[in-house]
């Protein structure tokens, strides 16, 4: 399908493949994001973690002058609402009640990634604002031709949101948990933000996995093999079973066998192991670029007290000191993250229904969902074990 326009034409596409690794990175590259990367969406799509068995249809408009593509929004058609972690159940629901069909629906994200950073791809010699509402146009030409629902963006970049919103899009506030870089230059310096109880709690939880003979190697770049690779999903795997729906299994074998060699330069892996065998016995999988890191899985066949916060939180947020990354987002999930130096932090969605019923009831009662979530972000950060700026509990802290 292609739509012309003055200099323009706009194509979707089926398959990643059909655009070249240097096409597409030429407009990703330069984006904070790694999860919007060739490679990464490429993989998802070999390995067969996206597809029609899968229930995530690749849909990517792409946007071509003279035959150089200059902008791309990566897009996948569901018929369901598993792996995208917004929870729009409700929506669904009302849909049903409205006597409207939800699905399919078009979804703007990096599939099973709950990372900011989705927007449009552009290159920087376009007219960003142009090229935006164009794309928007041919969006919404395509869902009302094709009965598509809505279309919705997930974890979307901040100041993109802001552009998408004066072009008619309904944001949903929602939040995740993420650590900051305070011009940290040690752990001791990130225990040091804590109040004397939690400072306490963080140093018993690190010394308990080091007394039961567990110690950490950090694999990434060229010291990740193609069997360390295939070990994050085993431990994938044996999480995803344990915990049943919450930990759905989306991604393949074959996606993290993908992994080597061409993205090892974006793989973290924190592995922990024992003085008696050379395998690890559990590991955290993240992702980095620039100065992000991003927590993604991890795994664990033994029970190992407090080898979870040790995997996932400590052990990278002391390499992310090292490494000069200011941002570290560990993945979905937990509210045990805001004790350990991640305050709710507020992330966006962007919603249009095409159904004039549905969307008027969005518009009416979006904003009163967003005050709620606000409500509940501003009640999780009064509580965290910040050390008090009160000058009496300084004393009491110098105390200790």
């Amino acid at each position: 399908m292609t739509t012309p326009s003055v200099q323009y034409t706009a194509r979707w596409i089926g398959r990643l493949a059909e655009i070249s690794a240097r096409q597409w990175d030429a407009l990703a590259m330069p984006l904070a994001t790694p999860a919007l990367e060739w490679a990464w969406l490429q993989n998802m799509e070999t390995s067969g973690s996206t597809g029609p068995k899968t229930g995530w249809v690749p849909n990517h408009l792409t946007l071509w002058r003279d035959g150089v593509l200059v902008a791309a929004a990566p897009l996948y058609l569901k018929g369901h609402s598993y792996g995208e972690f917004v929870f729009d159940h409700q929506w669904a629901e009302l849909a049903q009640r409205l006597g409207v069909d939800y699905y399919p629906k078009l979804l703007g994200m990096s599939p099973f990634t709950p990372a900011e950073g989705y927007r449009f791809l552009i290159a920087p010699t376009e007219d960003k604002t142009a090229v935006t509402q164009l794309l928007v146009n041919v969006i919404d030409d395509f869902c009302l031709k094709n009965k598509i629902s809505g279309c919705n963006f997930l974890y979307v970049d901040p100041q993109w949101q802001v552009q998408m919103e004066a072009l008619g899009f309904h944001k949903w506030l929602h939040h995740s948990y993420v650590w900051q870089n305070r011009d940290f230059s040690s752990f001791d310096d990130y225990l040091a933000q804590f109040n004397a109880n939690q400072r306490r709690n963080i140093k018993r939880e690190r010394k308990s996995v080091a007394k039961a003979g567990i110690h950490f190697e950090v694999h990434t770049g060229e010291t990740l093999t193609p069997e360390m690779c295939l070990k994050v999903y085993d431990f994938y795997s044996d999480t995803c079973d344990k915990f049943g729906w919450w930990g759905s299994k989306y991604l393949k074998r074959k996606f993290f066998e993908q992994l080597y060699p061409d993205w090892c330069h974006r793989v973290v892996i924190f592995a922990a192991y024992t003085e008696t065998s050379p395998d690890p016995v559990g590991m955290s999988f993240c992702l980095t670029k620039g100065d992000r890191l991003y927590g993604r899985y991890w795994g664990s066949f033994e029970e190992y007290n407090n080898l979870h916060f040790n995997a996932c939180y400590y052990e990278p947020i002391e390499w992310a000191i090292a490494n000069g990354i200011q941002i570290f987002d560990p993945g979905a999930g937990g509210r045990h993250k805001k004790r350990r130096g991640f305050p709710a932090t507020p992330n966006y969605s962007l919603h249009r229904f095409y159904a004039p019923k549905l969307n008027q009831i969005l518009a009416d009662y979006i904003e009163q969902i967003n005050q709620a979530e606000q409500f509940q972000i501003d009640e999780i950060n009064d509580n965290l074990p910040i050390k008090s700026t009160d000058p009496s509990a300084c004393n009491e802290e110098q105390q200790v």
